[in-house]
């Protein structure tokens, strides 16, 4: 979740994986998440209050801290003693970096510390804020959104606008090398006959891409002079619903001219991806195999190979091998 979107000494409440998620921001500014439910009456504690330090049930005015620890009873009388830690709610690990907060959600059968490291941006530091951020909802399963988001062959189809690309066909050709979790496509220069305005930025630029689990993408635009870095997660909320948000960062001294209109270009951009995932879930409910093909699904069956490795490596208490390998990917877009 975007920084912006939790204040100081307020909440916010989301279904993230299925579970019910109270995100909060003390009146110093950290930030928390526990979960939303009142283990005594099972009513959601965002629907209760909060002072900036402890979050009050709205039925009987159970108390709990920013770390999920029960701190007050009000019906008990002072005699009457009771453990209040049997009623701890669970919390989630939180960590705040690069303007984005990050959860990390456990199996509760078998719990484990977090396997990933916080993802960041590369070339800006840790308390560097995005430009623009926009969130859009894909009525679908995680992994949909995913494979429709890193398809490579898809724009000239998707994507017609008057500012993009139409349905032209070129070859493209490009080295792809595992990483961590993930695959990266090696940096390159772009071609300088698009007619995307690289002056703007310098002159034609290098353009390097890293996707890892569990939904993180990166692209990365340099020149001699300036840097631009896209960052864009897959959020699952539930088994049908995904949440994509797409980020900016720069360096560019007029940057804050392409505010007010990026948000409308994201937005026409994101929502054709979402609009053909709808008319894809149409005909999932008929078929459900997904018949991948060479060169320009390997990123998608990677992602499957990534997500199975991952699932085993885990269940046998072992390290990760990827299944990804230095690879010419070779398709037409």
């Amino acid at each position: 979740m975007p920084s912006h979107e939790l204040k100081a000494g307020k909440m916010v409440a989301k279904t993230l994986l299925n579970e019910p998620i109270l995100f909060g921001r003390t009146d110093q500014g950290k930030a928390f998440a526990i979960r939303d439910i009142c283990p005594h009456r099972a009513v959601p504690l965002s629907c209760g209050r909060f002072d900036g330090t402890e979050v009050e049930c709205c039925y009987h005015g159970w108390r709990f801290n920013e770390n999920g620890q029960c701190t007050e009873i009000p019906s008990l009388l002072p005699e009457q003693q009771m453990d209040l830690s049997r009623f701890d709610v669970n919390r989630y690990e939180v960590k705040e970096v690069q303007g984005n907060l990050w959860v990390y959600v456990s199996d509760r059968a078998n719990p484990q510390p977090p396997r990933f490291d916080v993802p960041r941006v590369p070339g800006f530091g840790d308390d560097v804020r995005p430009k623009v951020t926009y969130t859009m909802r894909f009525p679908c399963y995680i992994d949909h959104a995913v494979v429709g988001l890193m398809d490579p062959a898809h724009s000239p189809f998707v994507h017609r606008s008057w500012w993009w690309r139409g349905a032209t066909l070129n070859d493209e050709i490009k080295w792809f090398d595992p990483s961590t979790y993930g695959f990266t496509m090696r940096k390159h220069r772009m071609g300088d006959n698009m007619g995307y305005g690289y002056w703007l930025i310098g002159g034609v630029p290098d353009n390097e891409i890293i996707f890892y689990l569990p939904g993180v993408r990166t692209e990365e635009t340099t020149t001699a002079k300036h840097r631009v870095v896209n960052l864009t997660t897959v959020t699952p909320l539930t088994d049908d619903q995904t949440d994509v948000t797409f980020e900016l960062y720069w360096d560019l001294p007029w940057g804050a001219l392409l505010k007010p209109i990026l948000p409308l270009m994201i937005r026409s951009f994101l929502g054709q991806d979402r609009d053909v995932v709808i008319k894809q879930q149409e005909g999932l409910k008929h078929e459900t195999v997904l018949r991948l093909i060479k060169d320009s699904d390997t990123l998608a069956r990677w992602y499957y190979q990534l997500k199975k490795e991952f699932q085993r490596s885990q269940a046998e208490a072992r390290e990760f091998v990827t299944p990804v390998k230095t690879q010419l990917l070779k398709w037409r877009a």
